[in-house]
């Protein structure tokens, strides 16, 4: 009986002290509401009911829960992946990248400039064409979709009436024929022209022959130009101007008649100056201002360069030079304020004075016939080779095969050639 009494009263002390502790949980919760809004007294209460009735289990887990909690933690700042410091260090990285992209954004943007002045360029000589009343070539006829293919370079071979044979020897060595040479258009964006005006008396026996000649190959490029020697200049000029509103393309190169050229190796050469705005490349010089009359290369301006036995700013040689899309844009948009001095390597490097252009000076644009065979030899191919005593490869209709037997860049080269 005694023993009986002793347990009823000790389960109804632990009855109240439930009762109680259940009541101060209540009590820790409405305050943590009201003055918290979170839940963390109640979760405190409940800690302290299982503590009060001895449940080890739930300790246990408790205690297993934030012990696992500050390992993993400790375990992600070891390996320097703390949420923290991986945002801090995400941020930095995605800072120093925007930073990064700048110059690559400064270079899209002046792309896209240039471009708008050369889709400018090529409506000005379409509207001065309709004002003049010239004829508009068959190259401008074409369907507008293809007119917006885009290549890699046009290479425009200035010649004259009296060069038949000389446009013969480059057509039977470096120049592709037929089909070939649509094929090259096609695939890989090289477009080429042998580039000539017209003569004195429209319509004569020089332009029938050069019409003649244009429909057995179908490669030439009839310009709005009358020709002779004195006025390479202004056939320089005209022929960006037409070439940029022809074909739209990253590069546009001039060359003579009588100069060997690997037109693989000039494609891959260019192809790495593509990024680049405005690129004015070729073999830079500066030659001596003649004022002597009757000399060869005769300044008549010679007074504009300072006193007598001063040189001229440095500029690309005549026999080949390419210039970018936008520097041909500018040509092509200001050509009727561009000055023209006597000699046209001078008069192209004149036009880019006080313009923002990279003057790229290689020096296999300008190879001797003597050393391009063995540096062909030794796997550095040459881009273009001459002879400089002739400003040209001397006796070139008899000499350009040998030449291109010997410096060639072989007969694979073009079919493999990726720009």
């Amino acid at each position: 009986m005694g023993w009986k009494s002793k347990g009823l009263e000790s389960n109804t002390k632990s009855f109240v002290t439930k009762k109680w502790t259940l009541l101060l949980c209540i009590g820790c919760f409405c305050a943590g509401m009201l003055f918290s809004d979170r839940f963390w007294p109640f979760e405190l209460c409940f800690v302290t009911v299982m503590r009060s009735n001895q449940v080890p289990e739930a300790e246990d887990k408790v205690v297993s829960l934030e012990t696992g909690i500050k390992d993993e933690r400790l375990k992600l700042v070891t390996e320097g992946c703390d949420p923290i410091q991986k945002d801090v260090k995400r941020g930095s990285k995605n800072i120093l990248g925007e930073v990064s992209k700048t110059p690559n954004a400064i270079q899209t943007l002046d792309k896209t400039i240039s471009n708008l002045e050369m889709e400018l360029a090529t409506a000005r000589a379409m509207q001065e064409s309709i004002i003049n009343g010239s004829p508009i070539s068959d190259d401008l006829k074409i369907p507008e979709s293809s007119g917006k293919r885009k290549y890699l370079m046009v290479v425009g071979i200035n010649t004259a009436f009296s060069s038949r044979k000389r446009r013969d020897s480059v057509r039977a060595t470096w120049m592709p024929q037929g089909e070939e040479r649509k094929k090259l258009e096609e695939e890989k964006g090289v477009v080429m022209r042998f580039v000539i005006g017209h003569s004195a008396t429209s319509g004569g026996i020089l332009d029938r022959a050069i019409e003649a000649e244009d429909r057995k190959h179908g490669d030439i490029l009839r310009l709005e130009h009358v020709e002779g020697y004195l006025e390479l200049s202004a056939k320089t000029k005209t022929y960006f101007a037409t070439a940029a509103a022809l074909w739209d393309a990253d590069f546009y190169v001039k060359v003579d008649d009588d100069v060997h050229v690997n037109i693989a190796t000039l494609g891959a050469t260019l192809a790495r100056h593509r990024s680049k705005p405005r690129v004015y490349i070729g073999c830079m010089k500066s030659g001596p201002v003649l004022a002597q009359k009757g000399v060869r290369y005769h300044e008549p301006e010679y007074w504009k360069f300072g006193e007598e036995g001063n040189k001229y700013f440095r500029h690309a040689t005549g026999q080949l030079y390419a210039i970018s899309k936008d520097l041909a844009s500018y040509i092509s948009i200001n050509q009727h304020v561009l000055h023209k001095y006597a000699n046209e390597d001078v008069s192209l490097g004149s036009w880019f004075i006080g313009l923002d252009v990279d003057h790229i000076d290689d020096r296999r644009l300008c190879c001797g016939t003597t050393d391009c065979e063995w540096k062909a030899q030794a796997g550095n191919i040459c881009v273009a080779s001459f002879d400089w005593t002739c400003s040209g490869i001397c006796r070139s209709v008899d000499r350009m095969k040998d030449v291109h037997r010997r410096c060639g860049e072989g007969k694979n080269a073009l079919r493999t050639a990726t720009f």
